[in-house]
């Protein structure tokens, strides 16, 4: 079966904004099935456009800041 993304339901959403980007901390079910954390960077480009790039490695400033929206998502996914 190929992917719908009409069956993929967005139950949590929250952003870690620094002056590099944003990196988003997000939950998702698929056809109400098992609900699973996603994490995403975007990146600014130096005209301002927002690009996703690979999460990869993460600053101590990233990894304090999106620790606690992590946590809260976690909560949501009882």
């Amino acid at each position: 079966m190929p992917y719908d993304s009409n069956m993929d339901k967005q139950l949590f959403s929250k952003a870690f904004e620094s002056d590099l980007g944003k990196i988003v901390v997000s939950v998702y079910s698929y056809n109400n099935g098992a609900k699973k954390l996603q994490l995403t960077r975007e990146n600014l480009s130096q005209e301002g456009d927002v690009r996703f790039a690979k999460l990869g490695r993460l600053t101590k400033v990233e990894a304090q800041g999106i620790l606690p929206l992590m946590q809260e998502a976690l909560g949501s996914m009882d």
